[in-house]
């Protein structure tokens, strides 16, 4: 096996590593949240998972970085990957990766690989609503005056967040709520640029094929 096979290998099974990760990662986080009634061992346990799936994170991140040989240049051009260690619940945001390696390494029109990029978007819309809606719950549902008291409020607010409509029945009241909506504000455009955007991008391209394969006028 070449160097290259065994570097592709390598980054199939950590993938999957940090796929697996982020799952426990983000049930954990829901068990503590949506289940805080639960004997403290287990609250505790969740904790631990929670705790030893970022330590997953970091050492994945620490390893490209020194692999890389950038130094502190790799903060910069990583930069996706560097918030997403910060606030590891914005994991779904890698999606933008997908998308851009997609535009720099294809140059014909293939709705398969555009499609995928729309269903990864999608997912991520999902995953980053769900751990949306868990962290302002957290915060909002004891707050003085709160308009969150709910799971069932925190994912209406999250979708309305996202889809950047802004209702305004409920709302934030704490300063953690508030920055929490303005990230879902931003990653809901930033997704919604990511589907829209691929798919006019191969609406153009299909276009330009057509006009060149199209016989001259006589």
């Amino acid at each position: 096996m070449d160097h290259d096979s065994r570097a592709l290998s390598r980054g199939r099974r950590t993938g999957h590593v940090l796929t697996g990760a982020s799952a426990l990662f983000l049930a954990s986080y829901a068990v503590r949240v949506l289940a805080n009634d639960l004997p403290q061992r287990w609250l505790n346990l969740c904790l631990a998972v929670t705790v030893l799936c970022w330590a997953v994170f970091v050492l994945d991140y620490a390893m490209r970085w020194r692999l890389s040989g950038l130094g502190l240049k790799f903060v910069r051009v990583h930069w996706l990957d560097t918030i997403v260690l910060v606030l590891p619940l914005l994991r779904p945001l890698c999606v933008v990766q997908i998308h851009d390696a997609m535009q720099r390494g294809h140059d014909r029109p293939r709705l398969s690989l555009h499609a995928r990029v729309a269903v990864y978007a999608g997912l991520s819309v999902t995953l980053l609503g769900f751990t949306g809606a868990l962290a302002v719950y957290q915060h909002e549902h004891t707050a003085p005056n709160a308009s969150i008291v709910t799971f069932g409020d925190a994912v209406w607010w999250t979708c309305a967040t996202l889809a950047t409509v802004g209702y305004g029945d409920v709302a934030p009241v704490t300063p953690m709520g508030r920055t929490i909506a303005v990230l879902l504000m931003a990653c809901g455009l930033a997704l919604l640029g990511t589907v829209t955007g691929s798919f006019g991008s191969w609406l153009i391209q299909v276009f330009m094929r057509e006009d060149e394969q199209r016989p001259p006028e006589s």
